[in-house]
């Protein structure tokens, strides 16, 4: 008797999720299908069913950030009532806060592995585009068509995002960590308050 259709989306998601977390933890070139798919509790041959390769399992696992930590929080958090100035704000505080230094295994992408993805084909690159472009979003919808600093705008503030958790990420100072994504964090707010 075949498997339900659900049965093999979750079955994928486990896969994914647990390609995330070890790609997160050691990087791709670390990582091989066998660690993932044992992570997942399942077998190796299981792996094709889902998969071509372990550049398009690296690019679903790029891609699935936009739904977990730090932006899932934050659009999980919008109610319908929240400007796009409060939303981006919560998603400046969420994504520079100390859980999100703390959480390793649900760093985003961006600051866990851009030189992994700079070596990791043009699928992973494309899906880690895709992840910029949301964050992207979420800041320029807080300026006005007219302001023509808007996009520039926007873009700076993923700069300091990414930037700052990613420096203060590999920095092994608590304090200087701190001052770090204290610093992104001000100069983001400001910018997002012109």
């Amino acid at each position: 008797m075949p498997y339900a259709a659900h049965h093999k989306d979750r079955t994928r998601a486990r896969i994914v999720d647990s390609a995330r977390v070890l790609f997160n933890r050691h990087g791709f070139e670390s990582v091989s299908i066998d660690d993932v798919m044992k992570k997942a509790g399942l077998t190796r041959g299981g792996f094709y069913h889902h998969f071509s390769s372990k550049e398009s399992l690296y690019a679903a696992a790029v891609s699935s950030f936009t739904s977990c930590n730090p932006f899932a929080e934050c659009l999980e958090q919008n109610p319908r009532h929240r400007s796009p100035r409060e939303l981006a704000e919560l998603l400046v505080d969420t994504y520079l806060s100390d859980e999100t230094l703390a959480d390793v295994d649900k760093h985003c992408p961006l600051i866990a592995l851009p030189s992994d993805v700079a070596r990791a084909g043009l699928r992973p690159r494309a899906a880690y585009t895709q992840l910029v472009e949301s964050m992207l979003e979420i800041f320029r919808a807080v300026f006005p068509k007219s302001d023509r600093q808007g996009n520039r705008k926007a873009q700076v503030i993923v700069n300091l995002c990414v930037g700052g958790m990613l420096i203060a990420r590999t920095t092994d100072d608590p304090t200087l960590r701190k001052q770090l994504r204290a610093a992104a964090r001000g100069e983001a707010l400001r910018l997002l308050a012109d």
